[in-house]
């Protein structure tokens, strides 16, 4: 096996530079703990002839002190690099770990967690116990399950849970061939499950997680994907669609883990090629799934539901809850004295919504994060503000009809107002946004937006704002029937990142 190569490293509080043209997958360790891994080439910038790499941002708050790093192949298990460094201020010595001192490190999504290469037989002897419990629970529902993704890899390959990884997955192919019903199976599944006095979590609608109460009071969940089959291709949860036979997973095997033995696929290295791909045998800790868009478009539309899109978010634009920002009192100012309803979408703390209602005007704040503005509930219940919050979901065709035939009902002229959401949203989300816009505002109610124009953004900015060409958006606008009545723009220090905005007035026939 060859070994990969690096030259002129150099650390330092932005990152790593260095010189190669191996790309294999590096650890990063800290006084000989692994805190982080990266593919040399894949996931670094190129910089004249030398790669760099920034510091993850879950790890930033740690470096400040000293440690011997070490860059190590992963693979070959060759240390490419080490040094004494310091970061930060220099106190001490560096250590990522939580408020009780246990170690911490980056798994493949960079999500800084307790990772099973710190724990000990006696510390994983909880997950194995919940394995083991879930999957019985499983079997009495008449769901055949098995260990799945890393856990299902790491028992198969090594027979142990693979260092880098935190979590376990189950996952089940159901006999049913119709998404239809296998959603119906997977509720029916939920159900027994909280029969059975578990605690049920639904992802989507054939993934759930399941929380295991362990002896010290501990609730770890275990996440179960859904599948199934149709027209000889797999479907399951997780991203996985790919050419399969029913015999692949059918009678189930067994696989060791850790000593245990546990429910598996009935040709495990089949289902591991569908999740990972043919190099699924090599270790990496850097995985990254790359799902097709047919793929993702397929089980979004099947299964996902209220969840797709969420990633982008609308709400927690605002620097401070307690403030409301220049536009409400700009579209408050335009606004006919007759407004029946005002509809902020993508209202994040809601405190324009509350605003608005200590104005006396009746407003509905909707967001797809509904927890944003549960303060601003409760201060508006407190107040008995005439102010309601409604949950929707502007990249999801069934929330948008919804809401659509919920507050068409309510009082008008409504005025309809959407500050900097059409900037953060995709393009099924702009055109959703709009299509509810022209529907709530049919009878002689107006739309009001506020995007970015420019690249441009505060400094102090916390928002997702992307700026979105003006043109562009008034051919928009126009296509969905919308006649622009007026269009301001100002150089202006906006809190949501913008300091080049357009704000546009908008009305339909």
């Amino acid at each position: 096996m060859s070994v990969a190569t690096m030259q002129d490293v150099r650390v330092d509080d932005d990152g790593i530079r260095f010189s190669s043209r191996d790309d294999v997958v590096v650890d990063v360790t800290f006084d000989g703990r692994r805190v982080w891994s990266f593919w040399l080439q894949r996931d670094t910038q190129g910089r004249g002839g030398e790669r760099e790499i920034a510091w993850p941002q879950p790890l930033r708050r740690f470096l400040d002190g000293e440690t011997r790093l070490a860059l190590v192949d992963h693979v070959a298990e060759a240390e490419l690099y080490a040094a004494d460094v310091t970061l930060g201020e220099g106190s001490g010595r560096i250590a990522v770990q939580d408020r009780k001192g246990r170690p911490l490190g980056l798994d493949k999504s960079n999500r800084l967690s307790r990772l099973f290469e710190s724990r000990d037989s006696d510390q994983v002897a909880p997950l194995m116990d919940a394995i083991d419990t879930v999957l019985k629970a499983l079997d009495d529902c008449g769901i055949e399950g098995f260990v799945a993704y890393g856990t299902l890899l790491g028992a198969f390959r090594d027979g142990r849970l693979i260092g880098h990884d935190s979590d376990a997955d189950l996952g089940y192919v159901s006999r049913h061939t119709h998404p239809v019903d296998v959603m119906l199976e997977s509720f029916a599944l939920q159900r027994t499950l909280v029969e059975m006095g578990f605690v049920v979590t639904r992802y989507s609608g054939i993934a759930v997680k399941v929380h295991v109460p362990e002896a010290d009071g501990t609730i770890r969940g275990l996440d179960v994907f859904g599948g199934f089959m149709r027209d000889e291709m797999l479907y399951l949860m997780g991203e996985v669609r790919a050419p399969f036979q029913e015999e692949w997973i059918f009678p189930r095997g067994t696989v060791e883990l850790e000593g245990r033995t546990f429910a598996a696929p009935a040709q495990p290295d089949r289902l591991l090629a569908a999740m990972y791909g043919e190099s699924w045998r090599v270790p990496d800790p850097a995985y990254e799934f790359t799902t097709p868009d047919s793929t993702r478009l397929r089980l979004n539309g099947w299964f996902r539901g209220i969840r797709v899109g969420q990633g982008r978010g609308m709400g927690g634009r605002d620097i401070s809850p307690d403030e409301p920002s220049s536009f409400v009192r700009w579209v408050h100012a335009q606004a006919a004295p007759d407004v029946g309803t005002f509809v902020d979408l993508g209202c994040g703390y809601g405190t324009d919504a509350v605003w608005l209602g200590r104005q006396g005007r009746s407003t509905w704040g909707m967001d797809a994060h509904y927890k944003s503005y549960v303060r601003m509930r409760k201060v508006a219940e407190a107040e008995d503000l005439p102010v309601r919050y409604r949950w929707v979901n502007l990249t999801e065709h069934r929330s948008v009809l919804d809401a659509a035939a919920d507050l068409s009902r309510l009082p008008g002229p409504r005025v309809v107002m959407a500050r900097h959401v059409l900037d953060v949203l995709d393009g099924t989300g702009r055109d959703n946004l709009l299509r509810l816009a022209r529907v709530l505002t049919r009878g002689g109610g107006t739309f009001f937006c506020q995007v970015q124009m420019t690249a441009d953004r505060n400094p102090e900015s916390h928002g997702q704002v992307t700026p979105v060409d003006l043109s562009g958006l008034l051919d928009l606008v126009a296509g969905h029937g919308g006649s622009v009545v007026d269009v301001d723009t100002l150089n202006e220090a906006d809190p949501a990142g913008a300091d080049n905005i357009a704000r546009l007035i908008v009305t339909w026939k």
